[in-house]
Protein backbone atom coordinates (compact mmCIF):
# COMPACT_ATOMS: atom_id res chain seq x y z
CA UNK A 1 0.00 0.00 0.00
CA UNK A 2 1.05 3.52 -0.99
CA UNK A 3 1.56 5.77 1.73
CA UNK A 4 3.69 9.06 0.73
CA UNK A 5 5.32 10.23 3.94
CA UNK A 6 5.39 14.19 2.32
CA UNK A 7 1.36 13.71 2.91
CA UNK A 8 -0.91 14.28 5.65
CA UNK A 9 -3.93 12.16 6.00
CA UNK A 10 -7.48 12.16 7.26
CA UNK A 11 -9.01 9.29 9.45
CA UNK A 12 -11.64 9.49 6.68
CA UNK A 13 -8.65 7.90 4.34
CA UNK A 14 -8.53 11.51 2.43
CA UNK A 15 -4.41 13.07 1.46
CA UNK A 16 -3.37 16.11 2.19
CA UNK A 17 -0.51 17.98 -0.48
CA UNK A 18 -0.03 21.77 1.14
CA UNK A 19 1.13 24.01 -0.87
CA UNK A 20 1.25 27.62 -0.27
CA UNK A 21 -1.72 28.00 1.55
CA UNK A 22 -3.31 25.59 -0.52
CA UNK A 23 -4.42 21.59 0.52
CA UNK A 24 -4.63 19.39 -2.81
CA UNK A 25 -6.93 16.65 -1.58
CA UNK A 26 -7.49 13.53 -2.92
CA UNK A 27 -8.66 9.81 -1.77
CA UNK A 28 -5.40 7.23 -0.30
CA UNK A 29 -4.51 4.66 -2.34
CA UNK A 30 -6.27 2.14 0.68
CA UNK A 31 -9.87 4.28 0.13
CA UNK A 32 -9.53 3.40 -3.87
CA UNK A 33 -8.09 -0.19 -3.67
CA UNK A 34 -11.07 -0.60 -0.94
CA UNK A 35 -13.94 1.00 -3.60
CA UNK A 36 -13.18 -1.27 -6.54
CA UNK A 37 -13.17 0.30 -10.39
CA UNK A 38 -14.10 4.27 -9.76
CA UNK A 39 -17.23 5.04 -12.57
CA UNK A 40 -18.00 8.38 -11.53
CA UNK A 41 -16.63 11.64 -9.32
CA UNK A 42 -18.98 14.22 -7.89
CA UNK A 43 -17.13 17.23 -7.69
CA UNK A 44 -17.89 20.40 -5.51
CA UNK A 45 -18.15 23.44 -7.44
CA UNK A 46 -15.04 26.25 -6.81
CA UNK A 47 -16.14 28.24 -4.74
CA UNK A 48 -17.79 26.59 -2.50
CA UNK A 49 -16.83 26.77 1.21
CA UNK A 50 -16.52 23.92 3.00
CA UNK A 51 -15.60 23.00 7.15
CA UNK A 52 -13.80 20.04 7.87
CA UNK A 53 -15.21 16.89 8.28
CA UNK A 54 -18.31 17.61 5.71
CA UNK A 55 -18.98 16.15 2.85
CA UNK A 56 -17.65 17.50 0.02
CA UNK A 57 -17.96 15.18 -2.99
CA UNK A 58 -18.88 11.32 -3.81
CA UNK A 59 -17.12 9.00 -5.76
CA UNK A 60 -19.18 6.01 -7.51
CA UNK A 61 -17.38 2.62 -8.28
CA UNK A 62 -18.64 -0.62 -9.42
CA UNK A 63 -19.07 -1.39 -5.58
CA UNK A 64 -20.10 1.39 -4.08
CA UNK A 65 -20.57 4.97 -3.82
CA UNK A 66 -18.54 6.58 -1.32
CA UNK A 67 -18.76 10.06 0.28
CA UNK A 68 -15.37 12.49 0.22
CA UNK A 69 -14.92 14.59 3.57
CA UNK A 70 -13.18 18.10 3.37
CA UNK A 71 -10.08 16.98 5.97
CA UNK A 72 -9.92 20.76 6.36
CA UNK A 73 -12.03 23.58 6.10
CA UNK A 74 -11.82 27.10 3.64
CA UNK A 75 -12.87 27.81 0.04
CA UNK A 76 -12.66 25.07 -2.74
CA UNK A 77 -10.70 27.04 -5.51
CA UNK A 78 -9.66 24.67 -7.75
CA UNK A 79 -11.43 21.32 -8.82
CA UNK A 80 -9.82 18.06 -11.25
CA UNK A 81 -11.81 18.54 -14.23
CA UNK A 82 -10.55 15.78 -16.06
CA UNK A 83 -11.87 13.26 -13.41
CA UNK A 84 -15.65 13.82 -15.37
CA UNK A 85 -14.15 12.28 -18.60
CA UNK A 86 -11.84 9.64 -16.76
CA UNK A 87 -12.61 8.92 -13.16
CA UNK A 88 -10.46 5.89 -13.64
CA UNK A 89 -7.36 8.42 -12.91
CA UNK A 90 -7.95 7.96 -9.48
CA UNK A 91 -7.16 4.11 -9.70
CA UNK A 92 -4.37 4.57 -11.77
CA UNK A 93 -2.42 7.66 -9.83
CA UNK A 94 -4.52 8.14 -6.53
CA UNK A 95 -1.73 10.48 -5.57
CA UNK A 96 -0.71 12.25 -9.00
CA UNK A 97 -3.45 12.83 -11.89
CA UNK A 98 -6.09 11.19 -9.31
CA UNK A 99 -6.35 14.47 -7.04
CA UNK A 100 -10.00 15.68 -6.90
CA UNK A 101 -9.66 19.65 -5.74
CA UNK A 102 -8.03 22.18 -4.05
CA UNK A 103 -8.97 24.29 -0.78
CA UNK A 104 -7.60 27.46 0.31
CA UNK A 105 -7.29 26.71 3.94
CA UNK A 106 -9.32 29.01 6.45
CA UNK A 107 -7.32 27.76 9.63
CA UNK A 108 -3.92 26.30 8.58
CA UNK A 109 -3.97 24.54 12.06
CA UNK A 110 -6.36 22.26 11.29
CA UNK A 111 -3.33 20.78 9.20
CA UNK A 112 -1.80 19.48 12.62
CA UNK A 113 -5.24 17.71 13.91
CA UNK A 114 -4.44 15.06 10.65
CA UNK A 115 -2.18 12.05 10.43
CA UNK A 116 1.08 11.69 9.33
CA UNK A 117 2.20 8.86 7.19
CA UNK A 118 3.11 6.22 10.18
CA UNK A 119 -0.18 7.68 12.28
CA UNK A 120 -2.20 6.80 8.89
CA UNK A 121 -0.58 3.17 8.54
CA UNK A 122 -1.46 2.54 11.94
CA UNK A 123 -4.81 3.50 11.16
CA UNK A 124 -5.24 1.24 8.23
CA UNK A 125 -3.43 -1.84 9.66
CA UNK A 126 -4.84 -1.67 13.29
Amino acid sequence: MDIPSELRYSPEHEWVLVEDGRARVGITDYAQDALGDIVFVDLPDVGTKVERGATVSEVESTKSVSEVYAPVGGTIVEVNADLADNPDRINDEPYGEGWMFVIELADPGELDELLDAEGYRALIEG
